[in-house]
């Protein structure tokens, strides 16, 4: 009997299972609310809102996906195989728009180029404002600009792995086979690319799909300002939920052609000198042509907000600075930092259950339960509050039927709801790292540690964890951060009164406050450096 409860169960397989539930009861709510539809909610949303949300999506996922691919694809050729001037400071330079949330960058853009802002102002001052045209920010060009800026990094840091691996010897190849260097790289770099490419671009198109922020400060209707509108603008939840069914179909879809993608990826690495072939120089106007590329792409998502959010917040610093605010910067860290460590232990317990077992049931388990970076923060906000509330009720029914006190909200508008939404979405950042660390631990340390008496817990505690230690700080630090930037899951679950650097962005920039929400913004920017830096310092090695 114990042998078939090791075999077909087991506490390790039982553990990835209750784990997965997290992700897999959010989801099962929201798909079962898109099969038993409210008729007068779908009227509405098919007459009103539908439309228009599927053309918004439509065009903001098509215009990213090819502007994220120009400028990340251009920039990741230039620095792995072409020799000009700063290339090793943009090789790692070009990482740093990461560490700025997309809101954040809405919001400087705004504050800068709408119409009231200071560059058209200055320019209705040189050149009247009859003579000035300048193009509308608030706009889906402006969106799909200001989004495009903030993830090109995802296509250029993995695609950038692919040419260097390639290397110069692939345009070697070509010219032996009569062409040129640009159509070398058109007819045979770019083709062997491609798997890397719609790697990359899976990520920013879901990252699109996820955002909440950057389009609610645009005012652009999206699938996520829906969903929020919905359930805190019109109190109906369950056209929130049948908003979300929308969305986890359209995502489910990204992921299937993702991992199509990824089996057809195939890598092999020639030999140690192919990650360290010699680039080739460009010289004169090309050059520094590709300086200038390089440096204004570098300087629209990353150096210009970055100054603009210092000066606002030099302006800003004796109003903002006081009690309040300080509570605020004490809330983001206190759920980052319980978060970061839950989300730990869990992906912990989660990568050992995959050591131990192997077989496709666990890791289906393992599989779903990572599932939860690809939805959006607003859906798992809705699949985690509805079973919460119907908790509620069922405490409260239980509780007047035999007691007659009515409890009121028991879970409802908690942390521990907040923090469970946020392990639910940040576990595969958590995961991924420490999984890697754990596969660098060969089976022959369990056996040596079978023959000494440890087993279990006493051996996680005793032999692995001190190995893992350095993909433990670096999944904390991931999570830490993520956490740190997260706002509709704060925004739709946080308790009342509980409010967050994200939260107070928020609220600043739908008011228009772009000075006031600058100080908040550079302390998330500090934050999001922090995995950055461990990123190109991991590159490195």
């Amino acid at each position: 009997m114990k042998t078939v409860w090791r075999k077909y169960f087991g506490w390790w397989r039982i553990t990835a299972f209750s784990i997965s539930l997290l992700v897999i009861v959010p989801l099962v709510v929201i798909l079962l609310s898109f099969l038993f539809p409210t008729q007068e909610i779908w009227e509405h949303l098919i007459r009103n809102v539908l439309t228009d949300l599927l053309i918004n999506t439509f065009w903001l996922i098509l215009g990213v996906a090819a502007l994220t691919a120009l400028i990340g694809v251009s920039l990741a050729w230039l620095t792995a195989t072409c020799d000009f001037p700063g290339r090793k400071i943009f090789s790692w330079a070009l990482l740093l728009p990461l560490a700025v949330p997309t809101y954040v960058l809405a919001f400087v853009f705004l504050g800068l180029l709408d119409y009231s802002g200071p560059v058209q102002t200055q320019l209705r001052e040189w050149f009247g404002s009859e003579n000035v045209l300048f193009p509308d920010i608030r706009s889906t060009g402006g969106v799909v600009t200001v989004l495009s800026l903030a993830l090109y990094p995802y296509v250029y840091i993995i695609v950038r792995n692919a040419f260097l691996t390639q290397g110069v010897r692939t345009l070697e190849v070509a010219q032996s086979l009569g062409y040129n260097r640009r159509e070398g790289f058109f007819k045979i770099a770019l083709p062997m690319a491609r798997p890397w490419i719609a790697g990359g671009l899976m990520l920013v198109l879901m990252e699109v799909l996820a955002d909440f922020g950057a389009v609610s400060i645009f005012n652009f209707d999206t699938f996520t300002t829906a969903i929020y509108k919905a359930w805190f603008g019109f109190f109906s939840l369950s056209a929130a939920a049948q908003l979300s069914s929308i969305l986890v179909i359209i995502v489910f879809v990204i992921i299937i052609i993702e991992q199509r993608m990824r089996v057809r990826m195939r890598y092999y690495q020639p030999g140690r000198h192919s990650l360290q072939s010699q680039s080739f120089k460009l010289k004169g106007i090309k050059a520094w042509a590709a300086f200038i590329y390089a440096f204004m792409i570098l300087l629209m998502a990353f150096i210009i907000p970055a100054a603009q959010l210092l000066h606002w917040s030099f302006d800003a610093i004796q109003d903002e600075i006081n009690a309040r605010y300080f509570d605020f910067l004490y809330h983001s860290l206190l759920l980052s930092l319980i978060a970061s460590a839950l989300t730990c232990l869990t992906a912990l317990l989660l990568s050992y259950a995959r050591r131990h077992h192997t077989d496709r049931v666990t890791d289906f388990f393992v599989r779903t339960s990572t599932l939860g970076y690809a939805l959006p923060g607003t859906i798992l906000a809705v699949g985690i509050f509805i079973p919460v509330a119907s908790i509620d009720n069922m405490v409260n029914n239980t509780s007047m039927r035999f007691f007659h006190v009515e409890t009121g909200p028991f879970f409802q508008g908690t942390l521990l709801v907040m923090v469970g939404a946020y392990l639910v979405r940040f576990m595969a950042a958590g995961f991924h790292s420490i999984d890697n660390s754990m596969q660098r631990i060969t089976k022959n340390i369990d056996e040596a540690a079978y023959v000494i008496g440890l087993k279990g817990l006493s051996m996680l505690r005793r032999i692995h964890l001190p190995m893992l230690r350095s993909g433990m700080l670096t999944a904390a630090t991931l999570v830490f951060v993520d956490v740190m930037k997260e706002m509709p899951i704060t925004l739709m679950t946080r308790p009342f009164g509980w409010e967050t650097l994200a939260v107070k962005i928020y609220e600043l920039t739908s008011e228009g406050e772009w000075q006031r929400a600058a100080l908040p913004a550079i302390a998330l920017i500090i934050a999001g450096l922090i995995p950055i830096i461990l990123l190109i310092r991991q590159s490195e090695k």
